[in-house]
C-alpha cells in the first residue's frame, strides 16, 4: 500500500510553546500566589494616601475613603498592565501602585488650594489631565528607549532597590501597638529578623509550590507569633463594615489649574522613566525581550490607570518594586498571578473588613519581608550592570554619580514632625527641612522629591552628555551608513552581500535573519541575527564556528591576517604572535574547531593567552557554547560598525579595542 494513503491523524499535532509569562497556574495555586503579591504590596499601597491625608488635614472618614479607593483602583490598574487591552498594558507580571513621586506635588497643590477635601478637587483635576497627556505621549516616549542603555536601566533599578531598603528598615523598628519608631526594642528586631529567617529557611528546605509562597507563609507565621505575644491585634476587623464603595468624584468635581496640571505632567514624565526601569527589570527576570512597543503599551496603561485614579479618588500609578522583587524571589513568572492579585485588590476595596485583616500585620513582620524584596530589586539592577563595560570610564561615571546623587537626595529629605520611642518613653522630634524644600518652586522640587527620581534624571542626562553630545559620542555604537529603510527593501542576495561580514558569510544565519523582515527598528534587526544564531541545529552552529579562521592565521601569499578583526594582532612581537598561533593550533587539535575570542572584551595579549589555555580543560559541549557566545559578541560589534543608529539596549559596551577571532 502506498504510504500516501496513511491517515493524516497519525501525525501528532505540534504543540505551541507557551511562554512562562502567559501560563496560567491551577486555580488554588493562582489565588495563593496572587494573595502573596497583595500582602507584599499592601503596606506600600496604603502608605501614600495615609501620608497625604495627614499632610493636608483630611478627616478619618476621608482617609478611609482614600484607602479603599486606592485598593480598588490599584486592582484595575494591575489588570490593565498584566492582562492588557488593545495596545494598553505591557502584559508582564507588574503590580501597580501609587507612586511615591506624587507625594510632594499632591500635598503642595492641595494645600495651596484650600487643603482637605476642597484641595483634593484641584489635585484630581491635575491627575486626570496628566493621565490624558501620558496616554497620548506614550508612543513618543517609547522612541526614547535608545537613550536607556543597560548602564542607565541597571543603575536605575539598583537605585530603586537601595532607596527602598530604608522603608523596610523603618517598618522593621516600628512599634505595632503605638505605630511609633522604637529602634531600641529587641522584640521588633526579633520579629523582623525572625521573619527573614523563616523566609530563608523555607526557600532552602521547601520545594515546589511551598517555596514559591515563602514570603506569604513567613508573614502569616510572623503575625501569628506576634499575636501570641500580644503585638498583633484584629479588633479593627470587627469594627469595619462588610461592604463599602467610594463612588467617583466623592470629594466633588475636579477643578482645573494650569500650574497644577503642568506640575503633575512633570511628575508623570519622571514616573514613566521609573516605570521603564521596572519593565526592563521584570523583562530580564522573566526572560522576555522588551521592545519599544512594550514600553509604549506600559506607559499607555499608566496613563489610563491615572485617569481612572483621578476619577475614583486616587493618584498616579507605577509598577511597585516590592512585587518586581517578589517575582524574582519566587520564580513565578505568570502575569495571570498579578491579574489575580488585581482582582483580590478590587475585592478588598469593596470589603473593608477583609482589608483590615491584611492591615493588621505588624509593621516589624512586614518590614522584615520588605527588606528581602527591596534588596532583591537592587540585585536585579546589579545583574543588569554586569553587562556594562566599566573599563570605559564614561559608564563608570554615569553609574557612580547617579547612585551618589540618588542617595544624597534620598537621605536628605525633609521630615514631618514625629514621635519616637527612646528608652521606653515617647519623644517628639520636630520637623526638619530637607533638600526638596530648598528648591524655590514646585517644579524644581519635583526632581528632588525622591532619590529614585533624581537618580533617574541624573543617569539619563549623563548618558546624553557622555555618549550623545559633542565628540565623545554617540552612545549608539552604529557608525555605519546603512539605514533600516534600505535593509527592509533589500533582496536576499543584497542582504547576504551587505551583512555577510557580520556572521563570517554563513548563509543559513543570514537567510533566517532575512526571513524576519520587515524590521520595526534597528533593535529588531540586531535581534534577528542573535535569534538566528541561537536557533540553529548543532551541525549548523558547528559550521558557523568553523567559518571563523584560526587565531592569528595569516595569508600565505601576502602575509596579512585572514580576519579583518585581527588588526590588533598585527602589533604583536614575533614571539607573541607565535604563542597565539600555537594556542590556536593546540585548541583546534583538541576540539576540532577554531578558538574564537572577542578581543573588545579581552584587553591585553596576556589575557587572551590565559583565557585560551584555561578553556582547554573544558568539555567540547561547553567550548561550543563559549564559542557561540563569543561569536554573538563579535557579530554585535560588527553590526554596530555597519548599521546607522544601532540600538544600544543590547549593546552598551563601548571599547576602543579591536576584535580577534
Amino acid at each position: 500500500m502506498s504510504t500516501d494513503s496513511a491517515p493524516a491523524a497519525s501525525v501528532p499535532a505540534k504543540r505551541k510553546r507557551v511562554h512562562p509569562v502567559d501560563q496560567v497556574p491551577p486555580p488554588g495555586r493562582l489565588v495563593a500566589l496572587g494573595a502573596q503579591h497583595v500582602v507584599a504590596f499592601y503596606a506600600g499601597a496604603v502608605l501614600v494616601p495615609l501620608l497625604i491625608a495627614r499632610a493636608i488635614g483630611l478627616d478619618n472618614e476621608a482617609l478611609t475613603m482614600l484607602i479603599t479607593a486606592d485598593l480598588f483602583t490599584c486592582g484595575i490598574a494591575s489588570l490593565l498592565q498584566s492582562v492588557g487591552i488593545w495596545k494598553i498594558g505591557v502584559r508582564l507580571p507588574l503590580l501597580q501602585g501609587i507612586t511615591f513621586a506624587t507625594l510632594a506635588p499632591v500635598i503642595q497643590i492641595a494645600n495651596q488650594h484650600g487643603g482637605g477635601r476642597v484641595g483634593l478637587q484641584t489635585v484630581y483635576g491635575a491627575v486626570i489631565a496628566a493621565g490624558v497627556f501620558t496616554f497620548l505621549m506614550a508612543p513618543f516616549f517609547a522612541k526614547l528607549i535608545r537613550f536607556l542603555p543597560p548602564v542607565v536601566t541597571g543603575t536605575l533599578i539598583t537605585i530603586i532597590g537601595v532607596c527602598l531598603i530604608p522603608v523596610g528598615a523603618g517598618d522593621a523598628v516600628t512599634d505595632p501597638n503605638q505605630h511609633l519608631k522604637d529602634p531600641g526594642n529587641w522584640k521588633w528586631v526579633c520579629y523582623a529578623l525572625g521573619t527573614i529567617l523563616l523566609i530563608v529557611l523555607m526557600q532552602r528546605f521547601f520545594r515546589g509550590f511551598m517555596a514559591t509562597i515563602a514570603i506569604l507563609l513567613g508573614l502569616v507565621v510572623g503575625t501569628f507569633v506576634a499575636w501570641l505575644c500580644g503585638d498583633a491585634h484584629f479588633s479593627s476587623v470587627g469594627e469595619a463594615d462588610w461592604l463599602g464603595f467610594t463612588p467617583p468624584f466623592a470629594f466633588g468635581w475636579p477643578q482645573w489649574d494650569i500650574v497644577a496640571i503642568v506640575s503633575m505632567i512633570v511628575v508623570l514624565l519622571v514616573v514613566a522613566v521609573e516605570s521603564t526601569g521596572s519593565i526592563f527589570a521584570t523583562g530580564e527576570i522573566v526572560g522576555k525581550r522588551i521592545k519599544s512597543d512594550d514600553v509604549a503599551a506600559a506607559v499607555r496603561a499608566d496613563g489610563v490607570a491615572t485617569i481612572i485614579g483621578g476619577s475614583f479618588n486616587s493618584f498616579p500609578y507605577t509598577a511597585f518594586s516590592e512585587n518586581v522583587g517578589l517575582v524574582r524571589l519566587t520564580g513565578v513568572k505568570s502575569r495571570w498571578v498579578v491579574a489575580c492579585a488585581g482582582v483580590i485588590m478590587i475585592i478588598l476595596g469593596l470589603l473593608p473588613k477583609l482589608a483590615k485583616v491584611v492591615e493588621s500585620i505588624p509593621a516589624p513582620v512586614l518590614g522584615g519581608a520588605a527588606l528581602i524584596m527591596f534588596a532583591t530589586v537592587a540585585i536585579v539592577g546589579i545583574q543588569t550592570l554586569t553587562s556594562v563595560d566599566f573599563t570605559d570610564h564614561r559608564n563608570l561615571i554615569i553609574a557612580a554619580t547617579s547612585l551618589a546623587v540618588a542617595l544624597y537626595v534620598q537621605f536628605s529629605q525633609s521630615s514631618a514632625p514625629t514621635t519616637v520611642i527612646e528608652k521606653g518613653a515617647p519623644v517628639d522630634v520636630p520637623a526638619l527641612p530637607g533638600v526638596d524644600q530648598a528648591m524655590p518652586n514646585l517644579i524644581l522640587q519635583i526632581p528632588f522629591s525622591t532619590g529614585i527620581t533624581m537618580g533617574a534624571i541624573t543617569a539619563i542626562l549623563l548618558n546624553l552628555l557622555f555618549f550623545h553630545i559633542g565628540n565623545k559620542g554617540p552612545a549608539v555604537a552604529g557608525g555605519g551608513a546603512i539605514t533600516l529603510d534600505e535593509v527592509n527593501e533589500m533582496s536576499v542576495e543584497q542582504f547576504r552581500e551587505t551583512f555577510g561580514e557580520v556572521v563570517q558569510g554563513v548563509d543559513w544565519v543570514l537567510d533566517r535573519a532575512f526571513d524576519q523582515r520587515p524590521f520595526d527598528d534597528v533593535h529588531d534587526l540586531r535581534s534577528a541575527f542573535q535569534e538566528a544564531m541561537l536557533t540553529g541545529s548543532d551541525t549548523e552552529q558547528l559550521d558557523l564556528i568553523r567559518a571563523f579562521p584560526d587565531l592569528g592565521a595569516e595569508d600565505e601569499e601576502t602575509g596579512e591576517l585572514q580576519a579583518v578583526d585581527h588588526k590588533g594582532l598585527s602589533h604583536l612581537e614575533e614571539t607573541e604572535h607565535e604563542n597565539v598561533v600555537n594556542l590556536a593550533a593546540a585548541y583546534r587539535d583538541h576540539f576540532g574547531f577554531p578558538l574564537v575570542i572577542c578581543a573588545r572584551e579581552t584587553e591585553r595579549y596576556d589575557r587572551v593567552l590565559r583565557s585560551g589555555w584555561a578553556r582547554m580543560d573544558n568539555s567540547s559541549t561547553s567550548e561550543k557554547s563559549f564559542a557561540l557566545i563569543e561569536i554573538a559578541k563579535i557579530a554585535n560589534y560588527r553590526f554596530d560598525d555597519l548599521v546607522a543608529d544601532a540600538n544600544p539596549i543590547t549593546s552598551a559596551r563601548f571599547s576602543r579595542q579591536p576584535e580577534l577571532s
